[in-house]
């Protein structure tokens, strides 16, 4: 039988940075544990754990009419019990989230579209923000904090350099927002990306029951469409001249043009893939490893020449048994030294391209792209080609190949009137 009961949600992720108070919940255990947040706060010693209910006497709530919010709780505790009583032995079937939000859709229907619109409970985008970046610290995912920090960063900005209240996000917020961001000659992809952070912080405070709202303005507010990257993707035999050049043995244009061919050789990897390599990633003829942005396994045979280049650098020695001197370890911690890395990369790709006479943008992403739309070129299917770039779905190696050059369309349309 499911049971609910008021409690204080005193876990260090709940309590508010600004206030140090905890939030007033109810929680629901129907096989699992669920929080409902409610818009009520105060300490430890304010919250009289045995009666769920506000003390009267402590400094920390005397500025609050604790008789009125009490007996607030007290119906909405009533209704929830009432609730699962109505639901009887029906109740088995159904899911505990499906059950919280019958909870809530009970509550919603005995409170006035006024009050509604005034509920908050005080969840601050920045405080929520500083608890989704620590977590993806801690998994190693700096680029991914990095996202969401500036995200923040600019809506704050934007706000008059105010803080705003999670739940009190709308739909009106967020298009003054975007004009905001256009009228500051942000592009469109910049502004698509700072929105959908916004929307993932959103996502995840409801998901996790720390906000509860009449409506998710996400639902209805539509994120400006991202224009089509400049195609980056570069043709076989203008790729493959890189093998023409040639440099001093151990220069810095040498090491970087095997990892131009590595990258290659390996279905496109990623660069902060390969430099986080490790001598004991080779086992027999096989290259194992996990991509930093998913952390699913990928495996590659080595190519004849694959395996020539790397026999050179497993005769080396360095610090930790990286495979390569450009190392990096994955930590946030390090994470700057991964973006210097990349960028003397691409400078000096730029200029492998320019000795090999390639005119094309010539990046590590540029390998990715034209590794995939080289097998696309070849008739290699779509899924094949996804599971070998190590993309979760077929949609993102989609956009990978979406747009073809107009020389490839002139010839299909030759082939068609014809």
């Amino acid at each position: 039988m499911a049971k609910v009961r008021l409690i204080l949600d005193t876990r260090k992720t709940s309590k508010s940075s600004n206030s140090e108070l905890f939030p007033i919940a109810l929680r629901v255990y129907h096989i699992k544990p669920r929080m409902i947040r409610l818009p009520y706060h105060t300490s430890k010693i304010g919250w009289n754990k045995k009666e769920q209910s506000l003390k009267k006497s402590p400094a920390i709530n005397k500025a609050l009419d604790c008789d009125s919010i009490n007996r607030v709780l007290y119906n909405k505790l009533h209704d929830a019990r009432s609730l699962i009583h109505e639901l009887g032995d029906g109740i088995q079937y159904m899911d505990v989230d499906v059950l919280v939000n019958e909870i809530k859709n009970k509550w919603q229907d005995k409170i006035s579209p006024q009050l509604k619109s005034k509920m908050s409970n005080g969840l601050m985008l920045s405080d929520w923000g500083k608890v989704i970046i620590e977590r993806k610290r801690k998994l190693n995912k700096p680029g991914s904090a990095e996202w969401y920090h500036y995200a923040i960063k600019d809506f704050i900005k934007f706000n008059n350099n105010k803080d705003l209240p999670l739940d009190q996000l709308s739909v009106s917020i967020l298009k003054d927002f975007e004009i905001y961001k256009e009228s500051k000659g942000l592009k469109p992809n910049g502004i698509n990306s700072h929105i959908r952070a916004l929307r993932a912080l959103f996502n995840a405070a409801l998901y996790e029951d720390k906000i509860d709202v009449v409506k998710n303005p996400f639902k209805r507010y539509k994120i400006p469409s991202s224009n089509p990257t400049k195609k980056r993707a570069i043709p076989k035999e203008t790729f493959l001249k890189i093998r023409t050049v040639t440099y001093p043995e151990g220069s810095a244009l040498w090491h970087t043009k095997n990892y131009a061919l590595i990258m290659f050789n390996c279905r496109g990897m990623n660069l902060i893939d390969l430099v986080k390599l490790k001598k004991s990633n080779i086992n027999q003829d096989r290259l194992f490893y996990g991509r930093s942005k998913t952390g699913d396994p990928l495996s590659v045979k080595l190519t004849p020449e694959l395996n020539q280049i790397l026999s050179y650098y497993l005769k080396q020695e360095y610090n930790d048994g990286f495979l390569f001197p450009s190392n990096y370890d994955g930590s946030t911690l390090h994470h700057e030294k991964y973006k210097t890395i990349r960028r003397r990369v691409n400078q000096r790709l730029k200029q492998i391209a320019n000795d090999a006479g390639i005119s094309e943008h010539f990046t590590t992403y540029s390998i990715r792209h034209s590794w995939a739309t080289i097998a696309k070129h070849m008739g290699i299917s779509t899924a094949i080609i996804s599971e070998g770039l190590g993309h979760s779905s077929l949609k993102t190696t989609e956009i990978y190949l979406k747009r073809f050059d107009n020389d490839t369309l002139d010839e299909a349309n030759e082939l068609i009137v014809a």
